[in-house]
């Protein structure tokens, strides 16, 4: 039973139960069913009931008697649209109606892949929920052939329920006890082929879109636990200042507060109210140490990064060169709705209610800190309004565990948004020096070099350096092997900083390939080249290219356009996918440019939800406008000056393209990853198309820092 199964084999097991229950194992590339014990007759090869109950490792689907199909889904909806998407694998292979299927999030397991992110859900789903939801519609058209005596191949599927040749209809609900009893369906359970396909790559609205519009999608704040009290936290005006002391008497007598304690990170009051907790927490008097950071601003930031990127190398002999120096900043998440978690910490157990990307690991780091065995310790995963890759980290949920502890009680943390821009994760600050070598009016050679921001903890020595370390340069996470450019080479160093860092949306590639699509642009000026027929004639890939002139056809580029008015473009690869971009600006006054017009091309394989993914096109658009353009964070002596959206400029509407165009390209390949995709192709070509607009070199990002 503990066989490996490649992403293109699932097997499916029927869980005991007295409705058809059935389970996939789920993994990236490779799953196993290890764990699983065989009863007796399965080990006789006479049954393939997996008799466990559970579904650890397992995408699990139950047919109930209310003819709803329950799949409870290992990954967290944060706003991507991963629940609709399931819910379209599992409506085309069952011919349910898509009202028929729920969602619900897996709480945290113990063992299996509850991970969501690297553009990854899609794909690894995509395989095991057709399979599940055809092997239940094969045993459910064999529970309604028995029933009706006649040939199962004789029977048909639509709208949740069987149909006979005379017109008789059964429910898929009213067959479901028949059909948990039957291992050996009388038809075939294999997923349908792509030409059959009526749901999967249909333009779908999203199945929660009217609970989120009307209030009734609940996030962690919406949620009523017993007893669980407002509670927030002082922080300190610096990265990683510590607690000196604090006087609470005031804030203890106010009206509404319950409680006050240290934790780790400050002092957190418990009360009655948000408001309450916010105006106790505010007549705290409290003397706090500086951060390790204390002494360091942007400024030496970005000389300590410049002088960490590892030497380029000699260029060819013969050769010219276009080199460059480009600089990011930091930048927050920032999702919209602000950290979360209720906790209910007991002396023998604790309960958790958060939106996670990675629940298992963050149920084994709650355990730990609150000293509890990992199984005492129960996460509950909500839905989150928005992550960007924020919510892969738990900060939150446990530093709610600890706050319950303390109090003893079950208590409703919210970090607010100044608490998670000024104390939260944030994409490091990295540079970058590219140089392309060139000759007889081609490029020879393309090197990359960069450092970035990694965080560091306190460990022996770093107080000595003021909370700051060089590491040794190491190999560039990734290249520009996208384009037919000779000898490409790469490396990367790191700043260490005592600071808090996480992966932001596209992660590397969001400022790499941005900056590289830059010298791009150059390299076809420096040629005396138009930067798309530069671009077709050295991308190496078919699909790339197809992206490339879909773009360009679309946007009309190279159309006229008045004086501090231009178009860009770029293109990216990653995740089995590709995408090309092309931006239109005015930016007639440098200092406030305006993106008017954006056209985007994807291929991705199968699209399951064309229009879900058109909003993950238009996101990434709006993240290349704010980063590029707009959007950053400064260090000031150890603090993180911008607090609010006031001040941590992310594109809003009036920022947003006049008009946006996605254009899906067509495939029968399975679905590459998607979430991610855009970012370094809009960046690129927002800052492509101001430089154009500008006729300058842009090298600092956002251009307004």
């Amino acid at each position: 039973m503990a066989r490996q199964l490649s992403r293109r084999k699932f097997m499916v097991y029927s869980l005991a139960a007295s409705t058809l229950t059935l389970a996939a194992p789920v993994g990236c590339d490779t799953s196993s069913a290890e764990g699983v014990e065989p009863t007796a007759a399965e080990a006789h090869g006479t049954s393939r009931v997996l008799v466990t109950g559970a579904d650890e490792e397992m995408l699990v689907l139950e047919v109930t008697a209310a003819n709803k199909v329950v799949v409870r889904l290992p990954r967290v909806e944060v706003g991507q649209g991963i629940t609709t998407a399931v819910a379209m694998m599992i409506a085309e292979e069952l011919d349910a109606r898509l009202v028929d299927v729920d969602i619900p999030l897996a709480e945290a397991r113990t063992k299996g892949n509850q991970y969501t992110g690297g553009s990854s859900s899609v794909r690894s789903l995509y395989g095991p929920a057709r399979a599940l939801a055809a092997t239940a519609r094969a045993r459910l058209v064999t529970a309604a052939a028995r029933r009706w005596h006649l040939p199962a191949r004789s029977l048909r599927t639509r709208d949740t329920m069987v149909v006979a040749p005379d017109g008789r209809t059964a429910t898929f609900g009213s067959l479901t006890t028949a059909a948990a009893r039957i291992h050996r369906p009388a038809v075939s359970s294999k997923p349908k082929p792509a030409s059959e396909h009526k749901v999967i790559g249909r333009p779908t609205g999203r199945i929660d879109a009217r609970d989120i519009v009307t209030g009734k999608a609940k996030y962690a704040g919406d949620l009523e636990v017993a007893g669980a009290k407002p509670t927030v936290v002082a922080r300190p005006p610096t990265l990683g200042g510590r607690l000196v002391s604090v006087d609470d008497r005031a804030a203890r007598a106010m009206p509404g507060v319950h409680a006050v304690v240290k934790v780790a990170g400050g002092v957190a009051v418990v009360a009655e109210s948000f408001h309450h907790a916010f105006q106790a927490r505010d007549a705290l008097r409290i003397t706090w140490r500086p951060g390790p950071l204390a002494s360091l601003s942007d400024a030496a930031i970005r000389s300590r990064l410049r002088a960490a990127v590892p030497s380029v190398g000699a260029p060819p002999r013969g050769s010219a060169q276009v080199e460059g120096e480009f600089e990011f900043a930091f930048v927050s998440h920032a999702p919209m709705e602000v950290l979360t978690a209720v906790a209910d910490v007991r002396a023998d157990r604790a309960e958790i209610w958060f939106s996670s990307q990675t629940p298992m690991d963050a149920r084994e780091s709650i355990a730990a800190a609150i000293g509890l065995p990992k199984p005492k310790v129960r996460v509950h995963v909500v839905r989150g309004g928005g992550s960007f890759g924020r919510r892969l980290n738990y900060d939150a949920a446990i530093e709610a565990a600890l706050i319950s502890k303390a109090a003893r009680r079950p208590v409703k943390l919210m970090w607010s948004r100044g608490d998670d821009i000024r104390h939260g994760r944030m994409r490091g600050a990295s540079h970058h020096r590219i140089r392309a070598s060139h000759a007889r009016g081609r490029v020879v050679a393309f090197s990359h070099a960069m450092a970035s921001v990694s965080e560091s903890y306190e460990r022996q020595g770093l107080a000595v350096q003021g909370g700051v370390s060089t590491v040794a340069a190491g190999p560039l996470p990734s290249d520009s092997g996208l384009y037919n450019f000779g000898r490409i080479s790469g490396s990367s160093g790191s700043v260490e900083l005592a600071m808090p860092l996480g992966a932001w949306r596209s992660v590397d590639s969001g400022t790499m390939r941005t900056a590289e699509e830059i010298v791009v642009d150059e390299v076809a000026a420096e040629l005396g080249m138009d930067p798309v027929v530069f671009r077709r004639g050295t991308l190496r890939n078919k699909a790339v290219k197809a992206v490339l002139d879909k773009v360009a056809t679309a946007g009309h580029w190279g159309r006229p356009l008045p004086s501090g008015q231009a178009q860009g473009v770029a293109v990216h690869e990653e995740y089995g996918s590709c995408v090309a971009c092309l931006v239109e600006i005015d930016a007639t006054d440098p200092k406030n440019p305006r993106v008017t017009k954006v056209v985007m091309a994807a291929d991705v394989g199968t699209a399951v939800n064309p229009r879900g993914l058109e909003a993950q096109l238009m996101g990434t658009a709006v993240d290349g406008i704010s980063t590029v353009l707009r959007a950053g964070l400064h260090i000031d002596r150890g603090a993180v000056r911008e607090g609010s959206f006031a001040d941590f400029r992310y594109a809003r509407q009036q920022h947003s393209p006049l008009r946006f165009e996605a254009h899906i390209l067509p495939s029968r390949r399975e679905p590459g990853g998607a979430g991610e995709l855009g970012v370094p192709a809009a960046a690129g070509a927002v800052a492509n198309a101001y430089a154009r607009a500008t006729r300058t070199k842009p090298r600092r990002f956002p251009i307004n820092f």
